[in-house]
């Protein structure tokens, strides 16, 4: 991936009947739009003469709730009437930018801590003009005014709305320091609010990127290459065109892509292609050679994550391995984009985590400017990191501009599974000393595992040669421990490797949270006493929401006849996350899982409804990875195709799951991400605790749990 080109600041005006308040980043003082009754530096807010409040939101939403979240930042602010905000989808502007990232792009559980001080802002200066439009109205010192309810009101009770105020309100200045309100005035921020996303999405009228449909369009299937760089040997186009509808077998770098008339006839054709790869090399990729080649780069390990002490002179009285797969997203809806390259302007319609840098990146394809290239951000049916990716609105850009016809690309979960983009697979070596008081005293860590970083197109490594994201979470552990060596050994097998949700936390606090399980267990004490007497005394927040899940879960005391528990805590995108499991065990090892207690410390909350539905969310999505999750390969190909060989969890198999919030007045954290990290370890720890066996290898193999 080249570098990504930016669009400079456009301004977006408003209706000639509109009042648009935003900012750029930072904030700036504007003068007004020449028009009296229309104001717009940017367009993060519209209020129209009938009193109706539009947020325009620049982030994606995959279901995590920035459709409303947003729209609750600036009205908490604006002091509106919730009744009367609705929320737009936002184009593709540097305006929308993503403070976090410098782009506009949805990621990392970065979309309400990112906007957090900024949209408010641009609610506070709204509402800060409205006064000034009122009291210059009424004759009135804008500080003896207040609002209330998308309505400006006088000391002797005179109100006026909004909407009545919009002309007025944008001959006002643009505010360069508007004053926020303290947490402790919050009326929508903190509450649990309906999401106003809701109704479209079941009264079927919301719009996904697979819904997309312009005239004239063709549908793309394509037989996509087993590894980067395959090229076919042979592929039989004239069966592929002999199916009904087949219009075009087109070849490009990642495959070969059938354009019918429709999906169905474009999926024949693609089965019909037989396609033969060359495989090379990749021919011997198995998922035994890929555990061989992660244990000799954990063998290798010598870039250091973290280095204390020194671990030379202690002997290692505990020793473990720990692996985990590849893992897919496997989101429900398949991956698509609409792309139509029209001469030199491209417009697609797709959902994407990364529609800005997408600007550039299709620009690059299509040999257009980003200023011509439309990006029409569509409703994601699970995002997870997958759509971060370019891949699939390449190609379709690609299709569209060799075909001369808008097409439609879209990957069967197949498509996506066997030649997708995946959680890095990962080994970890384990040593620890522990005195004989049962004092940890040595922790080694060396890890082999594939870099993200270097995947990705648009990081490096630096140059003490750690990917950050293979040793996150471990290498920043709570834990008091005298002398520590950690490592990172890359190796790559060869599978693209992607962000998955949690990234390396997904991994690496299973890693680490089962180790100190291991530990208290050779220390003979208490998993949960164990971890709080070994905390830093500066990691307040685990510890309290340690012991709040413990509290809320019943630690210490009888969880039920054959019922056990697991405990494992997370930090992780800013936030923190403790959870308990509880389970129990069937004869033919399987563990059935009774109840998840989770507790979460996320700083200032927006929503804490979507708070607790991103928990049950990520533990729903933990549990499929921990007991069915796995990508493998034989003959260098991927063994999985759809979910019933890469199972998710049904609803017959999901436990109660009770989330707790933690009151707190810091900065906000993330929410979409954090609750996946502690639900495998807390889960292998309950099993150790039900059985004496150790989970050290992810998914969970029933068969050396079953019982005698």
């Amino acid at each position: 991936m080249g570098k990504i080109d930016r669009r400079e600041f456009l301004q977006v005006a408003a209706s000639a009947s509109a009042l648009t308040v935003g900012f750029s980043l930072p904030l700036s003082s504007r003068a007004a739009a020449t028009q009296s009754n229309t104001f717009a530096p940017n367009a993060w807010l519209r209020i129209t003469p009938d009193n109706k409040i539009t947020v325009i939101c620049g982030s994606a939403e995959m279901g995590q709730g920035v459709l409303t979240a947003i729209p609750m930042l600036v009205a908490e602010e604006l002091e509106a009437d919730w009744s009367l905000v609705s929320v737009e989808q936002a184009p593709v502007d540097a305006a929308y930018n993503n403070p976090m990232f410098g782009m506009q792009a949805t990621g990392g559980s970065t979309t309400v801590r990112a906007h957090w001080t900024p949209v408010r802002q641009a609610g506070a200066a709204a509402r800060e003009m409205l006064v000034a439009a009122a009291a210059k109205k009424w004759g009135l010192p804008a500080d003896k005014l207040r609002c209330e309810r998308s309505q400006v009101i006088a000391p002797g009770g005179q109100k006026i709305t909004y909407g009545a105020l919009v002309a007025l309100a944008a001959e006002q200045p643009v505010p360069e320091k508007p004053l926020l309100k303290s947490s402790a005035d919050f009326k929508i921020l903190g509450k649990p609010t309906r999401r106003l996303d809701t109704p479209a999405k079941t009264n079927g009228t919301a719009k996904f990127g697979i819904d997309a449909r312009v005239d004239g369009m063709l549908v793309a299937v394509m037989a996509r290459a087993p590894h980067a760089g395959i090229k076919p040997k042979s592929f039989n186009e004239a069966a592929a065109k002999a199916i009904k509808g087949v219009r075009q077998v087109i070849a490009i770098d990642s495959g070969v892509a059938v354009l019918a008339d429709g999906y169905w006839a474009a999926k024949k054709g693609r089965d019909a292609l037989a396609v033969v790869w060359e495989m090379g090399d990749k021919a011997s990729l198995d998922s035994a050679k890929v555990s061989t080649m992660l244990a000799e780069g954990a063998s290798k390990a010598s870039a250091m994550a973290l280095e204390k002490g020194s671990i030379k002179d202690v002997a290692a009285t505990l020793k473990a391995e720990y692996e985990v797969p590849y893992l897919a997203h496997a989101c429900m809806e398949p991956l698509n984009c609409l792309a139509w390259v029209k001469g030199d302007e491209v417009e697609i319609w797709a959902g994407t985590q990364s529609q800005g840098p997408a600007q550039g990146i299709l620009a690059q394809v299509a040999s257009a400017t980003p200023a011509k290239v439309k990006i029409n951000t569509m409703l994601l049916g699970g995002g997870f990191g997958r759509r971060f990716a370019p891949d699939f609105t390449i190609d379709a850009v690609l299709l569209s501009k060799l075909s001369g016809r808008p097409v439609k690309l879209i990957y069967a979960r197949e498509d996506d599974m066997a030649a997708g983009f995946y959680r890095p697979a990962s080994l970890v070596r384990f040593e620890a000393a522990l005195d004989g008081a049962g004092t940890p005293t040595m922790l080694r860590a060396d890890v082999g595992s594939p870099s993200i970083m270097a995947a990705s197109g648009f990081m490096q490594i630096p140059p003490n040669g750690v990917d950050s994201m293979a040793v996150e979470g471990l290498a920043d552990h709570p834990y008091q421990i005298a002398n520590q060596r950690i490592a990172y050994g890359r190796a790559e097998p060869g599978p693209q490797v992607w962000f998955w949700r949690s990234v390396g936390h997904s991994q690496n606090c299973f890693f680490i949270e089962s180790f100190i399980d291991e530990m208290a267990a050779a220390a003979k004490q208490d998993p949960l006493a164990f971890r709080l007497k070994m905390l830093d005394p500066k990691h307040t927040r685990h510890r309290g929401v340690l012991e709040l899940a413990a509290a809320k879960a019943g630690w210490g005391k009888p969880a039920g006849p054959g019922v056990h528990r697991g405990i494992a805590v997370a930090e992780a995108f800013g936030s923190y996350v403790a959870e308990v499991v509880e389970v129990s065990m069937a004869d033919d090892g399987t563990p059935k899982l009774h109840r998840v207690v989770a507790a979460v410390d996320c700083g200032l909350t927006a929503n804490p409804q979507t708070i607790t539905r991103q928990i049950e969310s990520a533990i729903c999505y933990a549990l499929s990875a921990a007991l069915y999750g796995k990508i493998t390969f034989a003959g260098g190909k991927v063994e999985q195709g759809n979910f019933h060989d890469y199972p998710v969890v049904r609803m017959s198999e999901m436990p109660k799951i009770d989330v707790h919030i933690v009151p707190s007045k810091a900065d906000p954290g993330g929410i979409g991400e954090p609750g996946t990290p502690p639900l495998a370890p807390a889960l292998a720890n309950a099993i150790f605790a039900a059985t004496g066996k150790r989970i050290r290898k992810l998914p969970i193999d029933t068969g050396l749990l079953k019982k005698a």
